[in-house]
């Protein structure tokens, strides 16, 4: 199979498995609140279920993709993963929207997330971590814009353009159909993943995986990354903020702020593949430092801008630079991991423990952010979710600061 269709496979399969997880609440905010009667609140709280299973599935995740077939792992999460967004179109009640998240939480990590690292990994080779990972999240954005943009339009089918009209039956008809629709895309990436990616064997017949796990564990170059993914996250995290901010302060209707969203998920492409390049040229580390201090500079900016003392010019630049940026982050920082000697060999393992830390803002974020939202309604509760984001990016930039200091004394003496 050619690597360009290999690629394209990685892709497709790893936007769509957190597709119904993610992009949903991220592209159709208020809308997902609306129709579940959900506050900011609840809404974290159940992200934060999602995030307890995934964070115990990450590391056992990790070594089991240093063992199995990254085909059969990735298809069977994803076919698990699409089982439960039927469910959700039927419109469950709270109990059963956090039983939904957190068999999310295992999913869409313990047999997927270490195997789509590693095979993507394999894919880049020794010189082009930075391209492989670029194309990979650089083309999740395409996927995600794409297919957040049909559904703004399948929304817009069966939602009016009053607010006013929008009755509580017109809505949950609306989600139904969005679920069934994003369900329907999973199901057919799971195909797609059987036929493309390779059905690889695990060469070499000795596998411990205490052995591995105390390899990586003893590594401080790998728990720096996790800090950094950590980060990047929380920064990721942000931009789900966004499209109910441009309804509850620049009043925009849901559908508009749908919109916005959406519009701002087709930078993502871009600034993945570009960082990448950049990473390759002049290492993934230089290029993290950088956007980490351009995104403390901005989201410092949005903790005190209003459409009044910036003006609604300002506030959509600034809306779209710290997209591009954040994005970039994700393009670039699992190219780290060729970056810091880690061997191949240990990819899985690696990859469990750098995630089961660097993800943990799937517990603690969202229930902040929902009650730093939801104590101040408002432009105010906006401006402090924005301050709480500015302290963790300066966090990001000391962290890469300890990266590149680190290399440049004795990065050699961790390999293998």
């Amino acid at each position: 199979m050619p690597k360009i269709i290999i690629m394209i496979a990685l892709i497709f399969v790893g936007e769509l498995i957190f597709a119904l997880v993610f992009n949903i609440p991220l592209f159709f905010r208020p809308t997902f609140l609306e129709t579940f009667n959900l506050n900011n609140t609840q809404l974290g709280d159940m992200f934060a279920v999602y995030g307890i299973f995934a964070m115990l599935s990450y590391f056992p995740g990790g070594v089991i993709a240093d063992r199995f077939s990254a085909r059969s792992l990735i298809t069977f999460s994803l076919f698990l993963t699409a089982l439960g967004g039927l469910y959700l179109s039927t419109i469950p009640n709270m109990i059963g929207m956090r039983f939904l998240y957190g068999y999310w939480g295992i999913t869409t990590v313990f047999f997927f997330w270490g195997a789509l690292i590693k095979a993507t990994r394999d894919w880049g080779g020794e010189k082009s971590q930075g391209l492989a990972f670029g194309l990979l999240d650089g083309g999740r954005g395409i996927i995600a814009a794409g297919v957040a943009t049909i559904g703004v339009f399948v929304l817009s089918i069966y939602m009016p353009d009053d607010p006013n009209q929008t009755t509580p039956i017109v809505r949950e008809k609306a989600f139904n159909v969005l679920a069934l629709y994003y369900s329907s895309l999973v199901f057919s990436a799971a195909i797609l993943a059987w036929l493309v990616i390779p059905d690889s064997k695990i060469k070499g017949a000795s596998f411990n995986p205490f052995k591995n796990m105390s390899n990586v564990l003893v590594r401080p170059i790998i728990w720096m990354q996790a800090v950094i993914i950590i980060c990047a996250y929380c920064g990721y995290k942000g931009i789900g903020n966004y499209s109910l901010y441009a309804v509850e302060v620049l009043a925009f209707n849901e559908v508009e702020g749908a919109r916005i969203a959406s519009y701002a998920a087709w930078t993502r492409p871009i600034a993945a593949l570009i960082a990448g390049l950049v990473a390759d040229r002049y290492s993934a580390s230089r290029a993290i430092f950088v956007m980490f201090l351009s995104l403390f500079i901005m989201y410092g900016s949005w903790s005190y801008a209003t459409p009044n003392n910036l003006g609604i010019f300002v506030i959509y630049a600034n809306f779209f630079i710290t997209c591009i940026f954040v994005y970039a982050l994700r393009g670039v920082y699992f190219a780290l991991l060729e970056e810091n000697k880690i061997p191949k060999n240990l990819t899985g393992a690696a990859v469990g423990l750098v995630s089961v830390i660097g993800y943990t803002p799937d517990i603690f974020f969202a229930p902040i952010a929902g009650r730093i939202l939801d104590a101040n309604p408002g432009i105010l509760g906006h401006q402090n979710y924005f301050f709480l984001l500015s302290v963790i990016m300066l966090i990001g930039v000391l962290t890469a600061i300890g990266i590149l200091f680190m290399h440049k004394k004795n990065l050699n003496k961790w390999k293998n």
